[in-house]
Parts: C-alpha cells; structure tokens; sequence
C-alpha cells in the first residue's frame, strides 16, 4: 500500500507514511533539498523538502549534523591528566601502598568534625583525590577513563569541569550529611560521571546515530545499577556518596548541552561566564571559612557537669567519653585528629590556691605516664593569670609529643572556687590550630551553677529548717562552694540547735574567718576548744584564727598540738611545712 508521501533518493522512491516522515526528519536524515511529493499538498509534483511546512516545523539544522558528526573520537587528555594526577597523590601520601587513617586525616579526607568544628570546607574536594589502596585507586581510575572519555567527547571542556567539580563536591557534601565515617576516594566523581553519561545518553537519545544510541542509554542504566548494587552489599563502602556523585551528575547532565549543539560563540567573554560557576563554588569550598563563616564555627551546645556545678560548651557534634582526668569530650577522631576537653576538680579544704593547683596538676597530671602511653615528653610552655568570668586563675600552656612524632597542644585552665579548683583541660594536636580558638570559645563559655550535692542539701534543710543533721551539711556544703557568708547562717543554726557538737563549730569559725569576721570566727574556734581541748579540727580551727589575727607563731604552736593529737593526718603535716617555711628562723 502505497504512503501518503514519496521521498526520492539515489536508490529511488520511497513510500513513507507521515509518522515515518517525521521521524526521519526529526533523526536529521532528510536534506532540506530532498525531493518530496506530498499529494495532499503538493499534488503530483516533487518539491524540495524545505518547502514543505512540516519541514520546517521538525527541522534542526543543529540536530541534524549533531547526529551526522558525533563520534568519540578524540582522547580525552583532562581525563587522563585527572588519572595521573591521582596516582600522583596516591604515591606520595601511601606507605607500603596504603594510606594509613591518621594520613587520611591530615591530607585531606572527609572528616566531619574538621569541616564542622573548624570549617575546613575544603575537604570535600580534597577527599576525591585520596585513595585508601592499590585496588582502589585502580577500579576508580579504570571507570573513570571510560565514563570520562564519553563526557570529554560530548561536552565542552568548562561544562566536563563543572560535572566533576559539582559531582566530587556533592559526593562528599552527602557524605557529610549521612556518614560519620572519615571518606576517601575518586568514586562519587566516577558515579557522577556515569550519571552525566545517562543524562546525556536519555536526553539525547533520538538524536544519537545508531552506534551510540543503545550504547549510552539503555545500556549504561544497568550498568550504574550494577555498580550501586555492589556497593551496598559490600562492607566498609559510603554508599551514600556515590548516590550523591551519581544525583549530582544526572542534575548536571540534564542541564548541559553537547559541544556540536551549541551554536558558535559570539561574545569573548562567554568562556568566562561558563568558568564561573567552578570558580564560584570552589573558592567558597577554599576560602569561605575565611571570608565569610569561620566565626559561626563551630555550633555549641552546653554540657552540665553536675557534680561540680558547671556548665560547659562545647561544639555540637562532640560525644561523651570516658577520661582518667574527669568528665571528657571529644570529637571523635583517631589521635591525628583528636581534639577534646575535659573537666577535672582539684579538692583544697584549706582553700583554693590556683598557684598551688597548678604546682600539683603540673607534677601529677602533665606527665608522660599520666597522658599515655604513645607519649615521650611534655614541655611546659607558660604559666600565666587568667580571668574566667569574674575570678581570677591561671592557665598552663603545654606540648606533648608522641613516640609517633606527632605533637599536641595542651591548655589548663584553672579557676577557684570555694575548697576546690576547677581545671579545665583542653587537647588538640599541633597541625589543627584553629581548635586552640575552639577551646578558648569552651573557657569563655564556662558557667557556675549550683552542683547537685548542693541542691539535696537544701531541699533537705527546707523540709527541716530546724535539724542541726539538715542544716550542718548545707552549711558544709556551701562553705565548700564559697559562699562562706551563706554558710555562717546555716552552720549558726546548727550550732544553737547542737552546742556540744564541735565538728560543727569548727566548721563555723571557717566560715566565719573566710567571710573575714575574725573575731566572730576566733570566738567559735576558742568555744570548740571548750568542749574538746585536744580535738585536731578545734585546734587547727584556732590556729587559723591565730594566723588572722597576724600571730603566725601561735597559730604554729595550734598546729604542733593538733599534729600531736592527730600524728596519721598527712594533710595537717603539710600545712605546718607550709606554715615553717615562712617562718625564717624556723626554716
């Protein structure tokens, strides 16, 4: 049956049907100044295809030599450049041919304490370039020469470089979002690529030749399947990057257009424009902690350490962990990454001494058998005052370095209060300075509160206002604390409910002496004395008041009785050392 249209060829007429037409058209297989007769409206004559407005109306003379003209035929050079430079990298960051974690981390990995905390935005593109093994690198670059050889060939160079920026970016981006695991690895960039290559090979599919259309269409889709199947039934795999690569790259394939469909240029300054999206997001990916967000990094929130009455902030993505030292967080790194900070109370009955404190913490604590094992010498580096909020204390400034070579810097801040001083002791290793700014944020957001112990006591003192066993340890408590006038009130009361109790006159004529009334406070001790002579509280109670008073001899004699009455009490022992050295003629 013959078709309503005749396409004349050079091997002869040919019967078409108006769909068939249309198709061939569209495909760029009928030439403008190919002979037609279209009964319907030409009658019996041929005219020119051209003439004809359904021609005109399907024609595109862009499309049309797209489909004549398109092979892969040119080796791609940036892709092979990308390649090498790799293997590159993947030399000089190996040892014995694998990138050990710690590499990973000060090379440039994924690691999302380092992005959040610290703002180092340009990890996400580093981390394409780094490679965990031989075998990873060599799948990686092996996809990545096949897919990108097929972009190279389609795309204009600036629109190849747009695809892997985008695509490398948000492979990690995603990667960030869902995986706390530390990332590596050219794979979100080859998923990307393969996703521009489906973009490409669905948008374009009809105007493809036959060789490329099944090719890179149908048959790329199940083979990106394939790929995503063994990366989620494979262990230790970021699946949720190569989604992101392989998103990234299906977005930014549907956008682009192929070089032979693009008309020529008609401004100089086009290339340019097309640049600029690449530089835009890269110089925000290298500079933007710089420019623009570094002092809104990282996000705090606050942790209270109840037992002491503190609250301290700290950034949000960091976890609890465990700490000889005291309450500990850290934000989850292997040690070349390792940042932390930890709370520690340093018990003084006889009264913060900072000076002291830090005498202690440095001989105890700031010590290689004290910080681990992995560490070889500590060297202090300064001591200096420093005021936390309205009181006065000091900070210690520290370096440790590790049998690996690796150095840290160590910050203790110490802060008085009441019969204790708080240290708050903050790491982080040498090549990640900004977190030395990251805890001064930690130590200027350091509040008091009142600690739980503190709170049980006067809940108890509330529903016995009259108990001396209630009141007492309010009182106790809260001279422990520093708050000696409170204190004087409480342990008052205790001491007019029980007079023959003589912890708890002792116990108010410290706080007596601490809120500088001397004579009320000698007067408690001297009363203690009167109910037990030869108690060690009541005497050192009045050696205190004789110290007070500026009668440093006295208070000496107060103390050898109370050593004689109490010979086991090595802290009593200590303050007479204390007391004689300041006594020349008795050093």
């Amino acid at each position: 049956m013959a078709g309503p249209l005749t396409l004349r060829t050079d091997a002869g007429d040919e019967e078409l049907d108006l769909g068939d037409f249309e198709a061939r058209i569209t495909a760029g297989e009928v030439s403008p100044q190919s002979q037609v007769r279209f009964p319907a409206v030409t009658g019996d004559r041929f005219v020119a295809a051209c003439e004809l407005e359904v021609y005109q109306r399907l024609h595109k003379p862009r499309s049309a030599y797209f489909q004549r003209t398109f092979r892969l035929s040119h080796f791609p050079w940036l892709t092979s450049g990308i390649i090498m430079l790799n293997v590159a990298i993947f030399l000089l960051t190996t040892e014995n041919g694998v990138l050990q974690l710690d590499d990973k981390v000060l090379h440039g990995a994924k690691v999302g304490p380092l992005i959040l905390d610290l703002g180092e935005l340009w990890r996400l593109f580093t981390a394409n370039f780094l490679h965990h093994d031989a075998l990873h690198i060599g799948l990686n670059m092996f996809v990545l020469f096949n897919v990108g050889y097929v972009l190279e060939n389609t795309y204009r160079t600036l629109d190849y470089i747009w695809l892997l920026v985008f695509s490398g970016i948000a492979t990690m981006a995603t990667s960030l979002l869902f995986n706390d695991s530390i990332t590596v690895g050219a794979s979100g960039i080859v998923f990307g690529c393969m996703g521009g290559v489906v973009a490409f090979g669905l948008r374009y599919q009809k105007q493809l030749p036959a060789l490329y259309r099944t090719l890179l269409s149908n048959a790329a889709i199940p083979i990106v399947l394939g790929l995503l199947l063994i990366g989620v039934t494979s262990q230790g795999v970021d699946n949720g990057a190569h989604f992101g690569g392989l998103l990234a790259g299906l977005a930014t394939g549907f956008f682009l257009r192929p070089r032979l469909l693009i008309e020529a240029r008609r401004f100089w300054w086009e290339p340019a424009l097309r640049a600029l999206p690449s530089f835009a997001v890269l110089t925000l990916i290298f500079f933007g902690q710089q420019l623009f967000f570094g002092q809104f990094l990282p996000r705090m929130r606050v942790e209270r350490y109840d037992v002491h009455g503190l609250s301290i902030p700290v950034p949000s993505d960091w976890m609890a962990g465990a700490d000889p030292m005291g309450d500990a967080w850290f934000n989850g790194l292997p040690s070349a990454g390792r940042a932390s900070v930890v709370a520690h109370a340093i018990d003084m009955p006889d009264g913060a001494d900072v000076h002291e404190a830090a005498r202690r913490f440095t001989e105890e604590r700031l010590v290689p058998r004290q910080l681990g094992d992995d560490v070889t010498s500590v060297k202090i580096e300064a001591q200096e005052p420093w005021r936390v909020g309205d009181r006065d204390g000091l900070r210690i400034r520290a370096t440790v370095n590790e049998i690996n070579g690796g150095l840290r810097r160590m910050q203790v801040i110490l802060v008085p209060r009441g019969t204790m001083v708080v240290a708050l002791v903050s790491a982080w290793p040498a090549a990640f300075p900004r977190y030395g700014q990251v805890a001064d944020m930690i130590v200027q957001g350091l509040r008091f509160s009142e600690p739980r112990a503190l709170r049980h006591v006067r809940a108890e003192a509330l529903l016995f206002p009259n108990s001396p066993d209630a009141l007492a340890p309010l009182g106790l408590a809260l001279l422990h604390q520093g708050e000696a006038s409170a204190a004087t009130d409480a342990l008052a009361a205790a001491v007019r409910g029980a007079p023959s109790v003589v912890s708890y006159r002792v116990a108010l004529a410290r706080a007596l002496l601490d809120s500088g009334e001397i004579e009320r406070g000698c007067a408690a001790a001297a009363a203690a004395l009167t109910y037990e002579p030869d108690d060690a509280q009541a005497l050192e109670a009045d050696a205190r008041c004789e110290l007070a008073r500026g009668r440093p001899r006295r208070a000496l004699e107060r103390l050898v009785q109370a050593r004689a009455s109490a010979p086991g009490d090595e802290r009593l022992r200590e303050v007479e050392s204390k007391l004689r050295a300041t006594l020349p003629e008795l050093r």
